[in-house]
């Protein structure tokens, strides 16, 4: 599409401009909104850089956020080998990634993610890992929450602890870095300026809906009401919020027995049976009028358990008995550790990739999964056109989760948000 074009021109320019005459290492970010094919843009800088004699075959090492090494970017840029001349690797630790880079003087496409980039336990200097200057870094998702850019005293230590990008540069030290972002970056952050610099350009959701690249997702208020009063309610969503933001996949699994205040509120006593009628009731409607599949966003694990277990119970022949079969899932990392009645929905990588591809598949009869956190990023399942959200969400979390719905596909009208604790104001704000 002509917007990857332009994009891909101006990003390989200002990269050009960078190594030959600037040598700042900042390759610019890239704003295309979510949906708009971010991935297929990435996949085409890389292939016209290879073209360029001043970056001599570069190495391409792809940063993405530690829950989706494996995704969609990953996807992409496997099939398209041959395009590539290249067969993307993964690099599994740090060591790995230097051996990988160590061992090519030119050419390579590397994955790995952000969090390999953090110092060792106890120390706050990284090595470098290559020092050379024709290797461009993606960083996929190039914002503030996910690369920590904020230097934090330790109070104990009295160190400084500075943020993961702060570290990635110290790695790569040499590099050229292009941010790509689905949504912006704000205007005061000084720090995503300082690794990439400024925007090479900019397809913001407006346009990308005037080029019907996306469809519109509109937004339906249905809060089932938590029993607290007003003025404790801004105090209970940044507890959550706060104590939710920066896990990564392994702590999320933790998360069951650090239950916050606002968990317990929204599992409490009949609240859960409340939604799952309105929402089978909601959807069973929803149905009648335009086909395709939902996406349900629950506050923890526990709370998705539980809603399925509701939501079977009014519709019992939904529940299948093994992967293959039903036509709701609950999808999360789990493991032996959990509680007895998490133990029906555990899956393994495998596992959740057949459930993956059951979902994305219109014609299978797997249409509502349940999630906290999977899939909310980087996942393409076009025939979805309804996100249920009862999990406060906000920033980048919440427009990364609504573009699960923007997605082209056959006759979709539009994509719905339907919001089940009130997340509208956070809404206003992140699509400001």
């Amino acid at each position: 599409q002509w917007h990857q074009y332009h994009g891909v021109l101006k990003a390989v320019e200002r990269a050009s401009d960078a190594l030959l005459h600037q040598k700042d290492g900042k390759g610019g970010v890239i704003w295309f909104t979510q949906g708009s094919g971010k991935s297929l843009l990435a996949l085409f800088y890389v292939m016209a850089l290879r073209d360029r004699p001043e970056f001599q075959n570069p190495t391409v090492v792809l940063v993405t956020d530690r829950n989706d090494l494996d995704g969609q970017l990953f996807e992409t840029f496997a099939d398209s080998r041959w395009s590539l001349r290249a067969t993307p690797a993964q690099a599994d630790s740090r060591e790995d990634l230097r051996d990988k880079l160590s061992q090519v003087s030119a050419g390579g496409v590397f994955f790995t993610t952000i969090n390999k980039f953090a110092p060792e336990s106890g120390t706050t200097t990284v090595p470098v890992l290559c020092d050379r200057s024709n290797v461009i870094v993606i960083a996929d998702e190039a914002h503030r929450t996910q690369y920590g850019f904020r230097a934090d005293i330790d109070t104990q230590t009295g160190r400084t602890k500075y943020g993961l990008a702060k570290y990635m540069r110290d790695a790569l030290p040499n590099a050229i870095y292009l941010g790509m972002t689905g949504t912006p970056v704000s205007l005061d952050d000084r720090d995503t300026e300082a690794v990439f610099g400024t925007y090479v350009d900019v397809y913001d959701m407006i346009a990308a809906q005037e080029d019907e690249a996306v469809v519109p997702v509109s937004y339906e208020s249905r809060i089932i009401e938590l029993r607290f009063n007003e003025a404790e309610k801004q105090a209970l969503m940044d507890e959550f919020l706060e104590v939710t933001d920066d896990e990564d996949e392994s702590e999320q699994s933790k998360t069951v027995s650090r239950l916050t205040r606002l968990e317990a509120l929204a599992m409490a006593e009949g609240r859960l049976a409340t939604l799952a009628a309105d929402l089978v009731a909601h959807w069973e409607a929803r149905k009648e009028s335009v086909a395709g599949k939902a996406m349900i966003v629950a506050i923890s694990r526990e709370a998705a358990v539980r809603l399925f277990e509701e939501i079977v119970k009014l519709r019992p022949e939904w529940k299948g008995d093994d992967i293959n079969a039903g036509r709701i899932k609950v999808v999360m990392t789990s493991n032996s550790d959990d509680p007895l009645h998490f133990q029906p929905h555990r899956t393994d990588k495998p596992q959740r990739k057949l459930l993956a591809k059951r979902f994305k598949d219109a014609d299978d009869p797997l249409e509502l999964v349940i999630v906290r956190d999977m899939w909310l990023t980087g996942f393409d399942a076009p025939p979805v056109h309804t996100l249920y959200v009862d999990k406060p969400m906000r920033g980048h979390g919440l427009m990364q989760a609504i573009a699960r719905t923007n997605r082209i596909w056959k006759d979709k009208p539009g994509g719905l948000i339907v919001d089940y604790i009130g997340i509208g104001e956070e809404l206003k704000q992140a699509i400001k």
